[in-house]
């Protein structure tokens, strides 16, 4: 049942109704809205210093996380069953690497303040390679970090200039390194593929330059023209052409063949590690339907299938937590359909697939013309999708939902 103040701000009154952990992995997400440019493809709810003037800063920003998660232990602390340990951190944005390292390092400690990390908890931020170095990597390192991801994107210097991305081409693998160096065994590269004026040379320019890094992990997204993006203005205008289907599936084959062979497996549609303990237990942990807090402005969280999340502007976001602790915009509780409906979304995008067990009575009764149109295969009681199913992802997942 959706609540009223899933469409309005809620009063200190109409807080999330939070139900118990669901007995999976919890994890705490952190949303650092600040960038020093704006990307032309980013919809994210990020903020320049010129969007944001006096209206918030990284200090008053941090002063609310702060307020947040303490208000948010405190809830959680009313709950029937004791809070389990924190197993993944993920601090993500926006760019949190403009918060320095003596920046990040205060985030994990307010964490660590108001909840419990697990023994072997991971814990990751993103960085832009521009605003990193080898003592950010090394003060990271101290904190208590475990693990670097990258916004690499591409190493072609005129599709970086497409994406509106500030890093030179080589500085993204330089970053790499530094952070193996400086002792992080787990670091990530992400890529984007298919974005206009790209030819195969620049994606295997791309995926050289990853594999020349030492990276355990790598991500790839292909382009996605989001409404209200200056990418979007230019693809309306004529500018540039928008992203072609039948060129990006045959990116994604292209990358997915080179990164096997360099000894990747992908784990989820978009990912690739070396082995499973290079891969991210933090989105696993998404994917596997567990619960997390999502802390900061536009952040989501879920726990016992309730769901709710932040308001956007970070000046509001502060004075919300000022005034009430909880600085939630909406809540929801899922309903069971719902809550099939997003095991079904997720689990088939992994390399484990998703139970049969789990499907009801039409999608099982689905499953054989998906298995014949080989989309998928069924492997130890569960449907994997195949490598032609991972381009029809999103096909496979209505065929089940019908």
């Amino acid at each position: 049942m959706t609540s009223p103040a899933a469409t309005s701000v809620p009063a200190a009154t109409d807080r999330p109704v939070l139900r118990d952990f669901g007995g999976g992995p919890f994890g705490v997400y952190v949303h650092v809205p600040f960038c020093a440019t704006r990307c032309g493809y980013c919809d994210f709810n990020t903020y320049t210093a010129g969007e944001l003037g006096t209206s918030a800063s990284p200090a008053s920003w941090l002063e609310g996380l702060k307020g947040e998660l303490r208000a948010a232990a405190v809830r959680f602390a009313e709950l029937p069953s004791p809070t389990p340990p924190v197993s993944t951190v993920f601090v993500g944005g926006g760019t949190p690497s403009l918060l320095g390292g003596d920046g990040l390092a205060e985030v994990l400690d307010a964490i660590r303040a108001h909840f419990t990390l697990a023994a072997d908890a991971e814990v990751t931020t993103e960085s832009n390679p521009e605003s990193t170095d080898p003592a950010f990597f090394a003060r990271l390192r101290a904190a208590g970090y475990t693990r670097v991801s990258l916004g690499m994107q591409s190493a072609a210097e005129h599709v970086l200039k497409v994406l509106d991305r500030t890093h030179t081409p080589g500085r993204a693998v330089a970053a790499a390194r530094e952070a193996r160096a400086a002792g992080f065994e787990h670091v990530n590269l992400d890529l984007i593929y298919g974005t206009p004026g790209e030819r195969d040379a620049d994606l295997d320019a791309g995926i050289d330059a990853v594999l020349a890094a030492g990276v355990d992990h790598v991500s790839a997204y292909s382009l996605i023209v989001e409404d209200g993006t200056a990418l979007a203005r230019r693809v309306r205008r004529g500018e540039l052409p928008a992203p072609d289907e039948d060129v990006l599936a045959a990116r994604y084959e292209r990358l997915d063949a080179r990164l096997r062979a360099a000894g990747f497996d992908w784990y989820e549609v978009s990912n690739w590690a070396t082995g499973p303990a290079a891969r991210c237990r933090h989105n696993l942990g998404y994917w596997d339907g567990g619960d997390w807090l999502g802390a900061g402005p536009g952040a989501h969280s879920h726990v016992g299938g309730v769901r709710w999340w932040n308001v956007r502007h970070p000046a509001r976001y502060v004075d919300r937590v000022a005034a009430d602790g909880l600085p939630a915009a909406g809540w929801e509780a899922l309903t069971d359909a719902e809550r099939y409906t997003e095991r079904v979304m997720l689990a088939l995008r992994l390399r484990e697939g998703l139970p049969l067990r789990d499907l009801d009575a039409d999608g099982r009764a689905a499953v054989p013309g998906i298995v014949a149109r080989g989309n998928a295969e069924i492997a130890g009681e569960r449907l994997v999708l195949t490598d032609r199913g991972r381009l029809l992802a999103d096909g496979v997942v209505r065929d089940l939902l019908v």
